[in-house]
């Protein structure tokens, strides 16, 4: 291992794993996403087989999973079928680390995504007050100030997740999945359009996918308001996660958007592994 090799960066969510090989001065070498069947499927059969076969070796490699001890087991032994003895750190989220402070209450039961998130943020937004909203299996957000202290955050049912229990707890409305419903929001969207004033839907798929989508915005919108009343400063909005698109058109506040927040904290993390280590 030298100094000079990339990291390689894995995040894995409950409904997908996101990677990235990263060089120390933080140019993307690669990256791609996997499936949770590519990661529990053998090596041979793996999609990962094609997509890091010609990488360069990593000095070591970062996870962050939420996604379950099992899913953690298979990325392990995928990292080693690819580049035997490779050191894998699992990162926890911990009272402080890359210029960020955790006010939780316990700082380890913290996500680790949402910790990597926000050291991705803090980074990328300087300076700024911050709410960070991703939108997942769980929607989250997170309340972080420019100097970096995350004073806490809320977890509700992902979208996706809002519109499956609905279907599968009430006997009268469909269950709906992420492809049918956004087909349904375009449509909601041209109607709207047409004509002025908020949208009621006239049938029972559409007024589930715009319900949803449309609690999804208000939470948000609610605690951006609150936040900046408390605060009395300007608050930057991000949004991230695979329902990003969804929600964030129904919003009606100022909002950013970036999709490599965990990554790019993961990179942090493993720059400041690597320099301890030297040390």
């Amino acid at each position: 291992m030298t100094g000079l090799a990339p990291y390689l960066l894995i995040d894995a969510g409950n409904s997908r794993i996101k990677w990235a090989l990263v060089q120390p001065d933080g140019t993307q070498l690669a990256s791609g996403a996997l499936a949770h069947d590519d990661v529990t499927a053998p090596p041979t059969r793996s999609g990962s087989q094609r997509e890091w076969a010609n990488l360069p070796t990593p000095c070591g490699a970062w996870l962050s999973n939420v996604a379950g001890a099992e899913i953690a087991r298979h990325v392990a032994a995928l990292v080693e079928a690819h580049w035997p003895q490779l050191p894998l750190t699992t990162i926890r989220a911990s009272a402080r680390q890359c210029g960020v402070t955790n006010c939780y209450t316990t700082p380890h039961s913290l996500g680790s995504d949402r910790w990597a998130g926000m050291i991705g943020a803090h980074a990328a937004f300087p300076g700024e007050h911050l709410l960070l909203a991703t939108f997942g299996t769980a929607t989250t957000l997170e309340a972080l100030r420019a100097d970096g202290a995350f004073i806490g955050g809320l977890i509700a049912p992902g979208w996706t997740l809002m519109m499956r229990s609905l279907g599968e707890h009430t006997a009268q409305l469909p269950t709906l999945d992420g492809a049918r419903a956004r087909g349904l929001l375009d449509a909601a969207d041209a109607a709207r359009a047409a004509r002025r004033g908020p949208f009621f839907a006239t049938d029972t798929p559409h007024s589930l996918s715009a319900g949803c989508t449309l609690a999804q915005a208000g939470l948000i919108e609610r605690m951006w308001r609150d936040l900046q009343d408390e605060w009395q400063v300007p608050v930057r909005l991000v949004v991230s996660g695979g329902a990003a698109d969804e929600v964030a058109s129904a919003l009606k506040v100022p909002h950013t958007r970036h999709d490599s927040l965990v990554l790019s904290g993961l990179a942090l993390i493993a720059a400041e592994d690597t320099a301890r280590q030297r040390v």
